[in-house]
């Protein structure tokens, strides 16, 4: 038996684009006419706003790679308001009755009361509403690391992700719809709050209206907890972020293993990329 892998069938075919296609797209073959320092270093500078501009594109030590070193950014601010200082704040973000920005604003500073800031790891778990990106986009303006968990997971699969990130906060909703029934959201962020003690407070958003157990201290209804705050955008400004900080976690399935967390940029801490 030799230590080499055998290959059986080597795929050759290949299927180019029609000439009318080709032209339309935007990566054109003159791309990879420049080296790759190059290209990566206009792209960064081109399409990103940066509140400090990187000095150097890249730190190669292996296995690590450090990416825009010395730029500081915000994701919230790249996805939002630089569109809005360009003019384009009348311009549909997504199909919604909303000032996206204002609502993002107004959120932040709603879990600002919380004690959520620049480091604080938070989890969302919710159904497919408005809120949800909301929720995100103020996590990352506050320069709070998040993970999304599909709200058809249980609660072992919920309280495992927050333990492994050591969540300190929840954001959840009461119900959520699915095929005209519904799901009970909060009944399952409770077993998953049992089990994760690290998770401090939640924050609750009214989908259905139904009744359902709010713990004295540690939920908080998201509208209550809005009242009375600023959506003013100078009332929040976008937390500097380095190129590698950590955004968010998206955690593998945990089909075949315990999930696994995956980064959003290259590991610079270990805390948060254990297996």
């Amino acid at each position: 038996m030799t230590d080499t892998i055998e290959t059986i069938f080597l795929e050759e075919r290949r299927y180019p684009p029609s000439e009318d296609f080709a032209r339309q797209v935007n990566a054109q073959p003159d791309i990879y006419e420049q080296d790759f320092e190059t290209f990566w270093e206009d792209e960064g500078r081109e399409r990103v706003t940066w509140f400090e501009p990187f000095s150097k594109l890249y730190e190669w030590e292996p296995p690590y790679t450090k990416w825009f070193l010395g730029g500081t950014l915000n994701v919230c601010f790249n996805g939002v308001d630089r569109h809005v200082e360009a003019g384009m704040g009348d311009k549909v973000a997504y199909h919604w009755e909303g000032e996206l920005q204002r609502d993002v604003v107004r959120f932040a500073n709603a879990l600002k009361k919380l004690g959520v800031e620049k480091g604080t790891p938070v989890a969302i778990y919710m159904g497919v509403v408005p809120e949800l990106p909301v929720a995100m986009l103020a996590c990352t303006r506050l320069g709070a690391p998040h993970t999304v968990v599909f709200g058809g997971f249980s609660a072992d699969s919920l309280s495992g992700r927050m333990n492994d990130m050591e969540c300190e906060v929840l954001i959840t909703q009461d119900e959520a719809w699915r095929r005209g029934s519904p799901v009970p959201l909060k009944k399952t962020a409770d077993e998953a709050m049992a089990a994760a003690p690290g998770v401090r407070a939640s924050v609750v958003f009214r989908r259905t209206g139904n009744d359902v157990p709010m713990q004295a201290g540690r939920d908080h209804w998201w509208h209550e907890l809005e009242d009375g705050v600023s959506d003013d955008p100078a009332s929040c400004p976008c937390e500097p972020m380095d190129a590698d900080d950590l955004l968010f976690l998206m955690y593998t399935s945990g089909t075949t293993a315990k999930p696994k967390g995956n980064r959003s940029s290259t590991p610079r801490r270990p805390r948060f990329a254990r297996t």
